[in-house]
């Protein structure tokens, strides 16, 4: 995997990424590329596929949106998915680093993330990279937050405050 490599969404790597395989007990917690997609607006989302070499290994869509209303949908990441094959080999968080790199050209300092809690969810791995649980959503969704304001490598970055 030392060949990754974002690359934005396009009608190329479209079918790649809506085909990627989870792990069995991770399709519940994966919304579809359509879905997440559709729940940003384009003039503020980055959905971003990761290839190793030629091959599509991932997909990450955040979004940038500095007037919403809620602050904790600012700099967000509405979607990641790695496929089953790639997982643990550093997929994911280098996905996160660059959405955060973005993320803190744009002069954020905080990225956050909702997801379900669950026993095959993504929990464990958000809490590794550094997420720190700040909420709940009225849906019974975890909201956590990555302070990236100092810190250029995200791991390690001081747990953004406890108000979403």
């Amino acid at each position: 995997m030392d060949d990754l490599r974002l690359e934005e969404l396009s009608a190329a790597t479209a079918v790649a990424a809506n085909s990627l395989t989870l792990k069995p007990g991770q399709e519940q917690y994966a919304a579809p590329v359509s879905h997440s997609h559709a729940s940003v607006s384009p003039s503020a989302a980055w959905p971003r596929v990761v290839l190793d070499g030629d091959e599509v290994v991932g997909l990450i869509v955040g979004s940038f949106d500095p007037d919403n209303d809620r602050e904790e949908l600012r700099s967000c990441i509405w979607s990641i998915n790695v496929e089953a094959s790639a997982q643990g080999r550093g997929v994911g968080r280098f996905a996160i680093h660059a959405l955060a790199e973005e993320a803190r050209s744009r002069g954020f300092g905080r990225l956050t993330v909702m997801f379900e809690p669950g026993a095959d969810g993504p929990e464990a791995f958000f809490l590794h990279i550094g997420f720190v649980v700040i909420g709940e959503t009225p849906y019974g969704e975890h909201l956590a937050a990555l302070s990236i304001a100092s810190d250029p490598h995200v791991d390690g970055a001081e747990p953004a405050g406890a108000t979403a």
